[in-house]
Formats: structure tokens, sequence, C-alpha cells
């Protein structure tokens, strides 16, 4: 995957977030149809932008938007 791939995940996952508000990674995948590896990558680029807020909530960690 291309750091141009990631960009462009991050953007998904970040317009995805932004509409529909927190979100686990398994419903990440599930409603983007990112693969999880990629997520993951994606996950990485925009919390390294301080855009992204992760916390857990019981067993599950949640990520949302700043």
């Amino acid at each position: 995957m291309s750091i141009n791939e990631i960009g462009t995940a991050a953007g998904k996952i970040w317009k995805f977030l932004d509409k529909n508000g927190a979100s686990s990674l398994t419903k990440l995948v599930a409603e983007t149809g990112i693969a999880k590896n990629d997520a993951q990558r994606a996950i990485g680029w925009l919390a390294k932008e301080d855009k992204l807020t992760i916390e857990m909530k019981g067993r599950v960690e949640t990520l949302s938007l700043k």
C-alpha cells in the first residue's frame, strides 16, 4: 500500500467518523470496505495528525474525531 493509498483511506475514515460519530475499528472496516490492515495504517495517519480521539468503552476501543 502506498502513502497515497493510506492518505485516501484516512480520508474515507475521517468522512465516515464525521458523518456517523464514534465507531469501533470493526464497524469502520465493515462500513467503509477498507481492509483491516489498511484501516490501521490510516488510523495511525489520523492519530499522527492529532485528528482522532481513541477511547476504551468497556472492552471496545472507539475512534472519534477531535
